[in-house]
């Protein structure tokens, strides 16, 4: 993984990881091991899922910039939505406590866009590529006077 994406992804990823932690614990409190178990479920399935969908977003940046923004918001529309459907395909399973698996996903989720918030907030990320410059190649830009 590009040093980038590791320090896009690791300050977002460990917010939710104990987020997801503390989810299992409760629901450890709440159903013993059924509990536990919805809890590090529900976290590993947002962490998976928006982990993919930013390495993904990354990729398309890279390669189609103009599609950058129109991506994002597909693809976070994307994710919640499969995010519920998760919430309602598990609502009657008993491998696991689907209560604390939909709250660790709801609070894993919102732990997850905070964490990114701060993160961006904190990267220093060029808008600008300046090893890409065609000026730089000896072509004369602006006027000679």
């Amino acid at each position: 993984m590009p040093s980038l994406d590791a320090r896009i992804l690791l300050p977002i990823a460990l917010p939710t990881a104990a987020a997801g932690a503390v989810t299992a614990v409760v629901g450890g409190v709440i159903d013993g091991g059924t509990g536990v178990l919805g809890g590090v479920i529900g976290a590993l399935v947002v962490i998976v899922f928006m982990g993919a969908g930013i390495l993904g977003l990354q990729y398309t940046a890279k390669h189609w910039p103009s599609l950058f923004q129109a991506m994002g918001l597909a693809l976070y529309v994307t994710l919640l939505l499969v995010l519920f459907v998760f919430v309602a395909v598990f609502k009657d399973t008993t491998a696991f406590n689907p209560k604390v698996f939909a709250a660790a996903i709801i609070v894993c989720t919102l732990t997850w866009v905070v964490a990114m918030a701060f993160a961006h907030k904190k990267a220093k990320i060029f808008y600008i590529d300046p090893g890409h410059s065609d000026a730089s190649k000896g072509e004369k830009t602006g006027s000679s006077s």
